[in-house]
């Protein structure tokens, strides 16, 4: 017998609205839509403003935005969406089904680098925003500046300790505070654009290239202008929570307020062309944002932009958990409890990685104390992610190709969009390095540490799966379990008796499971039960399938999950059990007469196989670091029962050995002693007694 049921099989499509443009611009914009008020400050730092800064500077922004940001994400990567969902696991997620092993690198080291993204977008964006109240001249008395960094460090933890509440209700306030918000910066633009249309020249390409080539240092500033685009992965990575046609509608009002924006910072720079930022701001460097404001609408100002600022910061840490919850279902990334503090599609929290990001925020700001110098931390890791996104996205579009011809039929063009954005962000990523020392180090390092970790996760797994043998579930092994089931002489270890199994062929099963069936300690059950839990490349599948291997005797089940939805492996099963009890294929009751008596359930224990290396493999230098590197994490992991979401009261974790190398040899010489019965007769009786030969042969082995 053999069932299939699917629940859920398809993403979710996302109707274009009002309302729906409007929570994408809570959701997704954030981060990008907070860089206006440092990319400008960045872009022109201690020098001097001149026109060929400052329309270079525009000009290499709105190309940015336009090329990366515009072209690739909203309208490349919206497009290879899997099955409604977004995000560089999800686009791994697409192109691994081609069997191409090579793209689990650019997906990890992608995933890893905008995690380590997450310990420095909250400070940046909050410390900026904060930042202004130092030109607010009325708190001056007060000694305002004191008072910064304590209000930073009071806002991040605040914003981290909230999370385990849940966000959906200050959530619902995010999408019009946005519009607010980017509505604001658009008419702070318009103020200094309308008497300056001039402005508009600074579009063209031209000053870009006159920037990067004639400009002293030019190329190093690719690493400021890059702080533009910060948060695109975010429009394609909320893809599943917002949908296609809302995000990019949302993103030409969010663009068209962004570039109005740059432009009127640019109109009010050249107002002070010749000076530097410090001597505008009388000794203290003044952010265009704040600068294009009165001195009456800055508090007003400061409140505004710390609120978008805020938001940008739970989105990223939103964003943050659910990158690490997919790495976590794909089996690269230790696992953590994870929780769902609200109904909001999509919400979860985890309580390991929000404390993580916390302290690394808070350990941000105590090195780097104010965002300027936050702004050399900033955008070097993200330059890696941008090559990788790059990377997965043409092998798709690629792919497509080949499969269909119905996108980018020609593969030149194919090659031609490839070499551009490998041009565009490897020129962003080159100078960013400049920025390593002065603060690059710290999100590489994190990202680096990341990698590693998923990286070992990875490589464990490939061990595990290449070295676990498997047997047929032939005739010999349905009559080793029948005759089990029913040999009395053999303690019962449960009525029934369940096993995760590697194998997803329901005509095999792991031979390690044999071993502890028979072999380890004989385990006899009325009902055997081999579950297999599969990661689905479909995001949001929940689906299985049951094979009757021996009728009320043994059943094969197969449990697939999105790597998006929650892996409730205990919940589905018992939701398999109880359909096979109306199919009449399982007893309901306790097979026990004293306990079928008074109408007492059937009982259940899960054994859960923990593989360990044999004692007598000689492994090689390679394959023992990610064994140690393995377990060492593991130490950190959430226990099995934990992870699969199983009920803790009946579980027994079993260690078996697993053969991964050579097995060890050793040279022995060894003397056998052996008693050989002798026959004698002694007063008429026959008496055995024996006498002691000794084989003098040597053996080796």
């Amino acid at each position: 017998m053999s069932s299939t049921h699917t629940s859920e099989k398809h993403g979710h499509n996302h109707v274009m609205s009002a309302a729906g443009v409007l929570i994408a611009l809570g959701i997704i914009y954030g981060d990008i839509g907070t860089s206006v008020l440092y990319v400008f400050k960045a872009i022109i730092g201690t020098d001097v403003i001149s026109k060929q800064l400052v329309y270079g500077g525009m000009s290499c922004v709105f190309w940015t935005l336009t090329l990366v940001t515009t072209f690739k994400y909203v309208y490349l990567a919206l497009n290879a969406d899997n099955r409604g969902e977004g995000g560089i696991f999800a686009l791994y997620a697409l192109v691994r089904r081609h069997k191409t092993k090579w793209v689990i690198f650019p997906a990890i080291i992608g995933a890893a680098s905008l995690i380590a993204d997450g310990f420095i977008t909250p400070p940046i964006s909050i410390a900026s925003a904060v930042e202004g109240l130092e030109f607010i001249p009325a708190l001056e008395h007060i000694g305002i500046k004191n008072y910064i960094l304590p209000l930073i460090y009071s806002i991040l933890v605040a914003l981290f300790v909230i999370q385990q509440f849940g966000t959906n209700v200050i959530g619902r306030a995010f999408g019009p505070i946005m519009f607010f918000w980017f509505t604001t910066m658009a008419v702070m633009g318009l103020v200094y654009i309308v008497p300056n249309p001039g402005i508009f020249a600074a579009l063209s390409p031209h000053y870009a290239i006159d920037l990067l080539v004639h400009y002293p240092k030019g190329f190093v500033l690719l690493g400021a202008v890059f702080l533009c685009t910060t948060g695109a992965e975010a429009l394609y990575s909320d893809l599943g929570h917002c949908g296609k046609q809302n995000i990019r509608v949302s993103w030409v009002f969010v663009k068209i307020a962004l570039i109005i924006n740059y432009l009127g910072q640019c109109a009010y720079l050249m107002g002070h062309e010749g000076q530097t930022l410090a001597e505008v701001g009388n000794g203290t460097a003044l952010p265009p944002f704040y600068g294009m404001m009165s001195v009456e609408f800055r508090p007003f100002g400061v409140v505004i932009a710390t609120l978008a600022a805020i938001i940008a910061s739970q989105a990223l840490i939103t964003g943050t958990f659910t990158l690490a919850n997919e790495a976590m279902k794909l089996k690269l990334f230790p696992n953590m409890k994870v929780h769902y503090p609200a109904q909001l599609k999509g919400q979860i929290y985890i309580a390991a990685m929000n404390w993580i990001l916390l302290a690394g925020c808070i350990l941000v700001v105590a090195v780097f104390k104010e965002s300027s110098a936050m702004e050399a931390a900033y955008g070097l890791a993200i330059t890696i992610n941008l090559l990788m996104t790059t990377s997965l996205l043409t092998w798709h579009l690629y792919l497509k190709h080949k499969k269909d011809h119905s996108f980018f039929k020609n593969p030149k063009t194919i090659a031609i969009i490839l070499l551009i954005f490998l041009v565009i962000e490897s020129a962003f990523f080159l100078s960013g390095l400049a920025k390593f020392f002065h603060g690059g180090w710290f999100t590489c390092m994190i990202a680096l540490f990341l990698f590693g970790i998923m990286y070992v996760m990875y490589q464990a797994r490939l061990l595990r799966e290449k070295y676990t043998d498997y047997v047929a579930i032939n005739d010999e092994i349905k009559d080793t379990l029948n005759d089990l089931s029913r040999d009395y002489t053999v303690p019962r270890e449960a009525t029934n008796l369940v096993y995760l199994c590697m194998s997803g062929d329901p005509t095999k099963i792991d031979q390690n499971i044999i071993y502890s069936i028979t072999k380890k300690r004989p385990k006899r059950a009325d009902t055997y039960w081999f579950l297999h839990v599969d990661i689905s490349d479909d995001p949001s599948l929940k689906q299985y399938t049951v094979d009757e291997i021996i009728p009320k005797k043994c059943y094969f089940i197969r449990l697939s999950f999105g790597f998006k939805v929650p892996h409730k492996v205990n919940l589905m099963f018992r939701h398999v059990v109880d359909e096979l009890i109306e199919k009449g294929k399982v007893d309901a009751l306790s097979h026990y007469p004293g306990l079928k008596k008074h109408n007492i359930k059937q009982d259940f224990k899960f054994i859960l196989l923990n593989s360990r290396v044999s004692v007598d493999e000689e492994l090689s230098p390679f394959n023992q670091f990610v064994i140690r590197a393995y377990r060492l994490i593991k130490r950190f992991s959430l226990s099995p029962e934990e992870h699969f979401n199983l009920e803790s009261t009946n579980i027994e974790v079993e260690r078996v050995p697993i053969n991964i190398g050579k097995r060890a040899t050793m040279e022995l010489e060894g003397k056998f002693h052996f008693i050989t019965p002798v026959v004698v007769e002694s007063n008429g009786k026959l008496h055995i007694t024996g006498r002691i030969d000794d084989d003098e042969d040597g053996i080796a082995g």
